[in-house]
């Protein structure tokens, strides 16, 4: 998984959603944090889709337990299996040594790194938003930024700094999550953005503002993103 292109990835805390989601995603993103005995189930994974395993921090909207020591151990864990083709790690986490460590270790098992920011809040300003994501581009495979919305013109910061990062040479995954938000899912390809998510079943989105992932595939691929 090299993320020279774009990639929509089913978002699920369930590897039993794996084969309702082939006729429309490219990977799925396993929730380890929301799910039940996360390395039985990349144990027992024999789908086709490869992984991108995410162990979210709860200070970033995510429910994984223990120490950060104990999350990151479990997402290095996961990339003992062969399934698992990507990781997601905090920046937060990456600028300390033990996020540094479990990038280190991915790579040496050719999996590779997004390192992502997320923003329940609201948008950065641009440069801000900017830093970030040079910041996380430098630091992982893809620099993966998702922040929130309120009006339109965070929508459109959004994919001004997708089209900025993209011109300078960085791959990142962008999305304003919100309603005000939303539409950055389906656009933000057009501007560089290398990855979206969205869940099989709309009931079990796993971030604000998320289409199901048979519409957005849809909406995508109509607007020539994919």
């Amino acid at each position: 998984m090299e993320f020279d292109s774009f990639v929509l990835a089913a978002a699920t805390a369930d590897l039993d959603d794996e084969p309702a989601a082939r006729p429309h995603a490219d990977a799925v993103e396993f929730r380890m944090d929301l799910a039940d005995d996360p390395l039985d189930a990349l144990a027992a994974y024999d789908g086709d889709l490869p992984l991108v395993a995410t162990n979210r921090d709860p200070a970033e909207g995510g429910e994984a337990d223990g120490t950060e020591e104990e999350r990151l151990g479990a997402l290095t864990a996961a990339t003992d299996f062969a399934a698992v083709e990507a990781v997601d790690v905090e920046l937060s986490s990456l600028r300390e040594s033990a996020g540094a460590a479990a990038a280190a270790t991915a790579r040496e098992r050719d999996v590779r790194v997004v390192a992502s920011v997320h923003d329940f809040e609201g948008t950065p300003p641009e440069s801000r938003l900017d830093d970030l994501l040079a910041d996380a581009a430098a630091r992982g495979d893809v620099g993966k930024a998702a922040v929130t919305a309120t009006d339109p013109g965070d929508a459109l910061t959004v994919l001004s700094a997708t089209h900025a990062a993209t011109a300078r040479g960085d791959r990142v995954a962008t999305m304003a999550m919100g309603e005000a938000g939303r539409h950055t899912r389906a656009v933000a390809p057009l501007y560089g953005s290398k990855i979206g998510y969205a869940p099989v079943d709309p009931t079990e989105a796993t971030a604000p503002g998320q289409f199901d992932l048979a519409t957005l595939s849809t909406l995508i691929e109509r607007l020539g993103g994919r």
